[in-house]
């Protein structure tokens, strides 16, 4: 058995969102609505099919979700260029990631359903998690806590630059750091 740790981990950012009110709309369709809130709503690109969006809740820092902007629950509910499109982003997004973050590798997937441990299980969206040698660490086993090295601002940032030759709407350029 282990010892009982004598010094406290505090993420009180987690109440919030266990706790806190769930949106009655789905945000994966709110956030590409308007470009004037593109970075409030964390969008780093969006194209008229499919749009790219910093996960407010990530498993480590850059984590994106790649969404269709139409409502649907399942990747056989998608039209075909509406899938070609999510595909197409998605890999695109792999790639811009790696040169923006330097990872050593990363997770690709989808969750669909709720049974599969989806999200928001009425709006299919892949996931696509940056990965680096030695980024899993004792904090969510013991604290069920994420050490996150960058603030969701500034992973924003570092993105939006990677996606710029990328066609697709986006918020205005970012000011200064």
């Amino acid at each position: 058995m282990l010892p009982p740790m004598t010094t406290a981990l505090w993420a009180p950012w987690r109440m919030e969102y266990l706790f806190g009110d769930k949106p009655t709309s789905c945000f994966l369709c709110e956030s590409p609505k308007e470009e004037a809130t593109f970075r409030e709503h964390l969008v780093v690109v969006a194209q008229p099919h499919a749009y790219v969006v910093l996960n407010r809740y990530p498993f480590t820092t850059s984590h994106l979700l790649v969404a269709p902007r139409r409502h649907v629950g399942d990747l056989a509910d998608l039209e075909p260029e509406e899938y070609s499109a999510l595909m197409s982003l998605l890999r695109e997004s792999t790639i811009r990631l790696r040169r923006a973050v330097s990872c050593q590798g990363m997770n690709v997937g989808f969750n669909l359903g709720k049974t599969a441990g989806a999200g928001v299980p009425g709006h299919v969206h892949g996931h696509v998690v940056p990965r680096w040698d030695g980024d899993t660490n004792f904090m969510p086993v013991l604290a069920d806590v994420r050490v996150m090295p960058e603030y969701l601002d500034a992973s924003w940032r570092r993105l939006y630059d990677a996606f710029l030759d990328l066609p697709g709407a986006r918020a205005p350029a970012p000011g200064p750091a």
